[in-house]
């Protein structure tokens, strides 16, 4: 089980614009009804668009946005999000939730003795931690951290294991 996020931001922008742009034409056709004058005259706008060319520069300006924004629409529509649910081992249907995945893996991390804060990235193939040390020698310490998230990893049983990359911060030696 995979669940992909939804797309709520570019759908909520492009709900957004068409909104606007439909208020603005209802209260204009609504004010031209009642003979009051309109906010947006139509008479101009259709002055403004019958003078202008297809090989004016604002005409390809706007024809280039406009395009550019439908290609945003389309890959963010077609394009895979990353997985909010991460499928484990076993059964068909478990799965378990990226941000309780990673808080696992940074727990697991966090109780190794010499650690003073751990920081976890998922990529698709592997798991990157970042720990940071007040000791001066942290000789042994990536090593016994790898260890922590790969026992937590064996304990989760993830369907697809990913390599664990341990990066140690230490304070500079005074020596």
């Amino acid at each position: 089980m995979k669940r992909r996020p939804r797309r709520s931001v570019p759908a909520l922008l492009s709900a957004l614009v068409l909104l606007a742009a439909c208020v603005l034409v209802a209260v204009s056709a609504i004010q031209r009804i009642l003979g009051e004058r309109p906010w947006i005259s139509y008479d101009s706008v259709a002055a403004t668009l019958h003078d202008l060319r297809w090989n004016d520069i604002a005409t390809a300006v706007a024809g280039g946005v406009l395009a550019l924004a439908g290609l945003v629409l389309l890959l963010a529509a077609i394009l895979p999000g990353t997985a909010t649910v991460l499928p484990l081992a076993g059964r068909f249907d478990s799965g378990v939730a990226r941000g309780g995945y990673r808080t696992a893996l940074r727990t697991a991390a966090a109780a190794v003795d010499g650690v003073a804060a751990a920081r976890v990235k998922l990529g698709r193939r592997r798991v990157k931690v970042r720990v940071d040390t007040a000791r001066t020698r942290p000789d042994g310490l990536a090593d016994a951290v790898r260890t922590a998230v790969a026992d937590r990893l064996d304990r989760i049983g993830p369907a697809a294991r990913p390599a664990v990359a341990v990066r140690v911060r230490a304070p500079r030696r005074t020596t």
